[in-house]
C-alpha cells in the first residue's frame, strides 16, 4: 500500500495569479513582494547616505540590487523555513559569540616598572671575614685594602 504525504500541497506557490491577460510576466509569491519593497527602501536609504543623488541610474542600479537580492532571500524562504524564522538566524550569525583570534595585549615595555636593587637573603650574603669592606670615619669613605 502506498501512502501519500501532503507535501503537494505545499509546493503550491501563492502566488498572484491576476485577471486574465493581464498577469504579471513574472512569477513571485506574496513573501517576495514584501521582501523587495523592504530592500529597496534599505537600498535607496543606504544611497541616500553615501551621497548618491535620485536619478534614473541611481534608481535602475537599486532595483537591480533589490531583485538581487529578493531572489537570494527568496531562495532560502519556504514553508518550512518562513521568513521570520530566517530574519532571526541571520541575526543569530550577525551577534553569536566568536572565538578570539587575535593576541591580547602587545609589547612590554619596562618604562613603568620601578626597578630597585635586588635584596638577598641573610644566608645567601657571601661573608667578609667579619670586615667591612668600607670604614666610614670623619665623613669620609676609606675603601679598605
Amino acid at each position: 500500500m502506498l501512502v501519500r504525504t501532503d507535501d503537494e500541497v505545499y509546493r503550491v506557490d501563492a502566488v498572484w495569479l491576476g485577471p486574465p491577460r493581464a498577469t504579471f510576466p513574472w512569477r513571485a509569491r506574496y513573501v517576495s513582494y514584501g521582501v523587495g519593497l523592504l530592500v529597496m527602501v534599505f537600498v535607496m536609504f543606504v544611497q541616500r547616505r553615501l551621497g548618491i543623488g535620485l536619478d534614473f541610474f541611481s534608481v535602475a542600479w537599486a532595483l537591480v540590487l533589490t531583485v538581487l537580492v529578493t531572489r537570494t532571500v527568496g531562495k532560502r524562504i519556504d514553508y518550512e523555513r518562513p521568513l521570520g524564522q530566517v530574519a532571526r538566524l541571520f541575526r543569530y550569525e550577525l551577534t553569536g559569540p566568536r572565538p578570539r583570534t587575535g593576541t591580547v595585549g602587545g609589547a612590554v615595555r619596562s618604562r613603568h616598572v620601578r626597578v630597585a636593587a635586588a635584596s638577598r637573603p641573610a644566608a645567601a650574603r657571601p661573608r667578609t671575614a667579619g670586615k667591612d669592606r668600607s670604614v666610614k670615619r670623619k665623613g669620609r669613605v676609606r675603601a679598605a685594602a
